[in-house]
């Protein structure tokens, strides 16, 4: 299943990198859409292909914008320990300047970091400036335990010098972009059915880990960079947001597994002061294996006035 569409990529300078994004339906009538990503072994924008098509084919006008995280897809690929800071400046960045209204923010995942730094840096921007960020809709946010646990810096540090940045962990992507353990890995730790790792989902992950640069954001995101207790700064986003969580969601970290769905959604329903929540069928990567649902789930929390 495609976009029936494919709209050209196009490019633009974020500080002195070449950043990729795709856009969708661009209507000023509505509200657009900023979708942000996971990352992993070949992951891109492209991880919201199925999501696009069925945001359209429900009925929904909303434009949909799609960028490429540096370190990412189409965007340049240095070779640095990216941190949710570096990807939410990125995105203020193509927000005012390519989208240049205010937007909702959709989120895939462990990136909802991302999102709490966005809005961090939309609060604080100059006196009299849009507020960029209306809504949050998050997919399959982390485990709180996992959201709420300060990470060491210094360990994530040696991680990054001592196994990921070397010829070790260079060794290791090679694996890790094989098809075997693309389709391993994702059985085990993704999707709630196992039929639902299509040939779709496994090419995506082949293709978009064909360059080994790729392997630069992975190791960041798997070293730790993202890790800190957001718990003060979630409690702090004042936008609507709302929280989808899949009925079988699971826990890749250790400090999650003993986490039920209910206590996920109700821990994070508890923290944001403007939250509301869902549970659908799936597991972990919702606009992807269930993506139906997922957009009905969120089609009424976008046209909310």
């Amino acid at each position: 299943m495609r976009v029936e569409s494919p709209t050209q990529t196009q490019f633009y300078t974020w500080k002195t990198y070449r950043c990729a994004y795709q856009v969708h339906h661009p209507d000023d009538s509505q509200i657009p859409l900023v979708l942000i990503h996971p990352i992993g072994v070949g992951l891109s924008g492209n991880f919201w292909y199925r999501f696009c098509q069925e945001w359209y084919q429900a009925g929904n006008t909303n434009p949909i914008y799609n960028p490429d995280l540096l370190g990412c897809g189409d965007s340049d690929m240095p070779r640095v320990t990216y941190t949710p800071e570096d990807w939410a400046e990125q995105v203020l960045y193509f927000i005012k300047t390519i989208v240049k209204k205010p937007v909702i923010i959709v989120t895939q995942g462990a990136l909802f970091p991302v999102a709490i730094k966005l809005v961090q840096l939309d609060k604080n921007s100059p006196e009299g400036e849009t507020s960029w960020i209306q809504k949050l809709a998050l997919s399959g946010p982390p485990g709180w335990k996992i959201m709420t646990r300060e990470a060491s810096p210094t360990q994530n540090k040696l991680l990054w010098n001592l196994l990921f940045d070397t010829p070790l962990g260079t060794a290791f992507y090679r694996y890790a972009r094989s098809r075997k353990f693309l389709k391993s890995f994702s059985i085990k730790n993704l999707f709630e059915n196992s039929n639902s790792v299509d040939e779709n989902w496994l090419d995506m992950l082949e293709k978009g880990a064909a360059n080994l640069d790729t392997r630069h954001a992975v190791f960041a995101f798997l070293a730790g960079f993202w890790r800190e207790d957001y718990e003060q700064a979630i409690a702090s986003i004042q936008q609507p947001t709302l929280v989808v969580i899949g009925q079988n969601t699971s826990n890749i970290s250790r400090e999650g597994l003993k986490e039920t769905p209910d206590e996920r959604l109700a821990a994070y329903l508890n923290a944001l002061p403007n939250g509301k929540g869902v549970k659908i069928n799936g597991r972990n990567v919702l606009p992807y294996e269930t993506t139906a649902e997922f957009v009905q789930a969120i089609g009424p929390f976008i046209r909310e006035s």
